[in-house]
This record gives structure tokens, C-alpha cells and sequence, in this order.
């Protein structure tokens, strides 16, 4: 059984929370100041508290609060060396957390969707432990980067459901348009990405040779690729990655002289 603390129960904290419940193998504590946080995540975890001092039992401390907050929390952390620290926060620079605990630090960007064990995830090479390669393991897939890509992979995978989810909508919108109600449009929207998506991930075709296996001759998928490689879609993707990044960047800038 592996202790897991996690501090700060918002989304993402309480994300890895349920996901972490349901892979089972983990005692979860949930440390928050706010008791709303904290009852609302009651029922994934084992124990429930506001005091920080509860993280000295853990194996795993998990630092999910925001990058703001980071600095007040990691003053009142007394962790060992035997314990690890896992940052969550965008643009919080692993050597900054390191400088203030005795503990291994590694930083990882996961998603939502650790909820449901779909997560993505990129964790840094520098302070991956095989303990922390098994907790993400156990809510979806990770990659191992070096710290100068966690900007980028901040971008992609810890903004990107915010992207997908405006694409779902508009194709959910499509459909609305054509007849379908809401709640059809939805599920069939939704799923479609969830489809394609793990297509991508188990089929050994590149995406572009994914496409080729859609579009037939003369039907309809080609009809609407045409729209969409006439279109500006693929840019926009871009420009929104590129803005999360350089975000991610500015906030990385805020500790430097901390």
C-alpha cells in the first residue's frame, strides 16, 4: 500500500485523487484548507484534513496548488528524504521546490483526465522514481522530458482538454444543426474523439495515413477534409499551443528572484 498526500484538492488535485481510488493499491490523503475542497473529494479519500503536517506519513506528496500558493506551502513542509515530492503547479521550476525540502523533487504536468485513468502526462527525467512512474501508470500515460520541454507539454497535454473540449463542441454543434438533439450530438461527438484518439495511440499508421484510411474516393469525409485543410483549423491549434506555452513561460519568470 503506498501513502499518497495530496495538498490542494481543486481540480487537478482532486482529479488524481478519484483516479487514484479507483486504480486501488493507494492510501489517499486530502489536505486542504478550504472544507468545501475537501468535502466535495470525502469520498475518494481515506482521510481528510487541513493541516499540512498530515503530509509527514506519505510516501508520495503531491503539491497540486496553484503556483502562487507553492512558496507559503512549501515553507510549512518539514518532508524527509525518504519521502518524494511531486509538483503539479504550471511553471513552477523543479529547482525552486528542491531548494526548499529535503525531499526528491519531480515535476509533472498531468490532466483531468486522471479522474477516469485516462491522463496525460509528462514528468521530468531528473527526480522520476520508479513509486511515481507506478502512481501515473496507475491514472493513464506519461512521458519522461527534460525539464526545458515542460513548457511545452504543459501546453499540450495540461491545456489541451480545454482545446479538444471546444472541438468536441463545435462538432457537437454540427450535428445539432443537422437534426440531431443535444444529447445525441454529445455522446456522438465525444466518443468520436475518444475513439480516434486511442486509435492513434494503438494503431501503428501516422495520423496523416489515418486520415487517407477515412477519407474514401468521392464520400463524404473527403468532402468535409477539403473544408478543413482550406481552412486556417490547423493554425489556430497552433497559436492556442504556442500561447499556453509562453504562459507557462511567464509564470516560470515570477521565481526567478524568489
Amino acid at each position: 500500500m503506498t501513502r499518497v498526500s495530496v495538498i490542494g484538492c481543486g481540480n487537478m488535485g482532486g482529479a488524481l485523487l478519484r483516479g487514484l481510488a479507483r486504480a486501488e493499491g493507494y492510501h489517499l490523503t486530502a489536505i486542504d484548507l478550504d472544507p468545501e475542497a475537501l468535502a466535495a473529494i470525502e469520498d475518494a479519500a481515506d482521510e481528510t484534513t487541513d493541516d499540512v503536517a498530515a503530509a509527514r506519513d506519505a510516501d508520495i506528496v503531491v503539491l497540486a496548488v496553484k503556483p502562487d500558493v507553492a512558496p507559503a506551502v512549501l515553507n510549512d513542509l518539514d518532508l524527509r528524504a525518504d519521502q518524494q515530492i511531486v509538483t503539479l503547479a504550471a511553471g513552477l521550476p523543479r529547482e525552486f521546490v528542491a531548494e526548499r525540502t529535503d525531499a526528491p523533487v519531480v515535476r509533472i504536468m498531468p490532466n483531468l483526465a486522471a479522474e477516469t485513468g485516462d491522463m496525460a502526462a509528462a514528468a521530468t527525467n531528473e527526480g522520476l522514481t520508479d513509486e511515481v512512474r507506478a502512481m501515473l501508470d496507475a491514472v493513464g500515460e506519461f512521458v519522461e522530458v527534460d525539464e526545458s520541454l515542460m513548457h511545452v507539454s504543459t501546453a499540450v497535454n495540461g491545456s489541451g482538454p480545454a482545446f479538444a473540449f471546444y472541438l468536441i463542441d463545435a462538432m457537437k454543434q454540427g450535428g445539432i444543426d443537422g437534426g440531431l438533439d443535444p444529447e445525441q450530438a454529445e455522446t456522438l461527438a465525444a466518443q468520436t474523439f475518444k475513439g480516434a484518439a486511442e486509435t492513434v495511440l494503438r494503431d501503428d499508421r501516422s495520423v496523416d495515413e489515418l486520415i487517407d484510411a477515412v477519407c474514401s474516393p468521392n464520400g463524404t469525409t473527403i468532402e468535409g477534409m477539403d473544408v478543413l485543410w482550406d481552412s486556417e483549423a490547423d493554425a489556430a491549434v497552433e497559436d492556442a499551443v504556442a500561447a499556453a506555452e509562453r504562459r507557462s513561460r511567464e509564470l516560470a519568470e515570477e521565481f526567478d528572484d524568489a
